[in-house]
C-alpha cells in the first residue's frame, strides 16, 4: 500500500505544481476538503497574488521601468519560490489527507519527499492536540526556510538590485487579499530578503485572512473568482476603471520544469526560534482600497513621464 500511496502523491503533486494556477486551485480546492489545514487557504490567496505579480511584468505599465532581461530574472524568480513550496507543502497536505481517511497517521513516509524532521513533528503534533494556528505558524516557518537558500540567496542580486528597490517602492510587493465588493486588504512587503520578516508577513496575512468579520468576504471572492493571474481578477469589482492591464497567466508565459535533488534540510543546521510561533500584535490600518488606487494614478503619471 505505501508504495501505491507514495506513487498517487508523487503523481497528485506534479500535477498540481505545473503552473501557478494549477497551484492555487490545488492550494484551495484542498482547503475546501480539510478546512481546518488553513495554511491552505492562505497559500492559495498568496498564490493568486503571485500570479499577478508574474503577469504585472508583462502588463502595460512596468515594461516602461523595468529592462526586459530583469522582468525574465524576477519572473523566474516568483516561478521558482512557488514551485520549490509547492513542492515541499503539497505531498505533506496528502499525507495529512490520507491519514484522515486510513484514520492512523501517515506523517513518517514524509521523508519520501525530504520532509524536514521539523515538520513531520509538527504534522505529528497536530494529529494529536489539533492546534490549527500552530500549525498554520510551523508551516509558514518551513515553507520560508525551504526557498531561503536556493532561491533568496541564489538570487540574491534580484533582491537587492536597485531595479528591485524601484519595483518594492512601486507597490507590486504588496500581498491583496480582495472582495467581491471591491475592498483590497493585505500587507506590504518589507525586507523581503530577511527570513524572520516573511516569517512575520505569513502570519499577519493569516491572521488577517481569518479575521472573523472578514474572512466570509475573502472565501467569497475565493469561491466566485477563477484566478487568471490579471490583476483584472479583483479589480473587476471596484469602482475605478483598470488602467493597470496585465494579461493572463497562461496566455503569457510557457510551463517553466524544474528540477531539484529534494528540499533543503535546514531546520538540522538552524535553531528554531520560539518568536517564530508568538502571534502578532494586533493589526491597523488593513484597508488598502484608497491606498492601492491612489498609487496606481502616481504609478500611471510615472510611467507617462518615462515613456515620452
Amino acid at each position: 500500500m505505501n508504495q501505491q500511496l507514495l506513487n498517487t502523491i508523487k503523481g497528485l503533486t506534479e500535477k498540481g505544481n505545473r503552473d501557478n494556477i494549477s497551484r492555487t486551485k490545488a492550494y484551495e480546492h484542498f482547503f475546501s476538503k480539510h478546512p481546518e489545514i488553513r495554511w491552505s487557504l492562505l497559500a492559495g490567496v498568496v498564490s493568486r497574488n503571485a500570479g499577478w505579480n508574474m503577469c504585472d511584468l508583462a502588463g502595460n505599465w512596468l515594461p516602461h521601468i523595468l529592462t526586459e532581461r530583469y522582468r525574465r530574472q524576477l519572473f523566474l524568480t516568483y516561478e521558482e519560490a512557488n514551485w520549490r513550496i509547492f513542492q515541499d507543502a503539497y505531498p505533506q497536505l496528502l499525507l495529512y489527507h490520507y491519514s484522515k481517511k486510513y484514520n492512523r497517521p501517515l506523517f513518517h513516509l514524509g521523508k519520501h519527499f525530504f520532509m524536514t524532521t521539523f515538520m513531520e513533528k509538527e504534522w505529528q503534533r497536530f494529529w494529536q492536540l489539533r492546534d490549527e494556528k500552530r500549525l498554520v505558524y510551523a508551516l509558514i516557518i518551513n515553507e520560508q526556510h525551504v526557498i531561503e537558500r536556493p532561491v533568496i540567496r541564489k538570487r540574491s542580486f534580484v533582491f537587492h538590485s536597485v531595479l528591485f528597490l524601484l519595483q518594492d517602492w512601486l507597490h507590486y510587493s504588496t500581498v491583496l487579499f480582495p472582495t467581491c465588493f471591491g475592498q483590497l486588504y493585505g500587507f506590504s512587503v518589507a525586507n523581503f530578503c530577511d527570513v524572520d520578516a516573511r516569517i512575520h508577513l505569513g502570519k499577519k496575512l493569516y491572521e488577517l485572512l481569518f479575521t472573523p468579520d472578514l474572512f466570509p468576504f475573502f472565501y467569497q471572492f475565493v469561491l466566485t473568482t477563477e484566478p487568471t493571474g490579471a490583476r483584472y481578477d479583483y479589480e473587476q469589482y471596484g469602482n475605478h476603471s483598470p488602467t493597470a492591464m496585465t494579461p493572463t497567466l497562461r496566455k503569457t508565459y510557457p510551463i517553466i520544469y524544474h528540477s531539484i535533488d529534494g528540499t533543503d534540510q535546514w531546520d538540522v543546521r538552524n535553531r528554531i526560534k520560539s518568536k517564530w510561533f508568538r502571534a502578532p500584535k494586533r493589526m491597523k490600518n488593513v484597508c488598502l482600497t484608497d491606498w492601492y488606487y491612489k498609487k496606481q494614478q502616481h504609478i500611471e503619471t510615472i510611467v507617462n513621464i518615462m515613456s515620452k
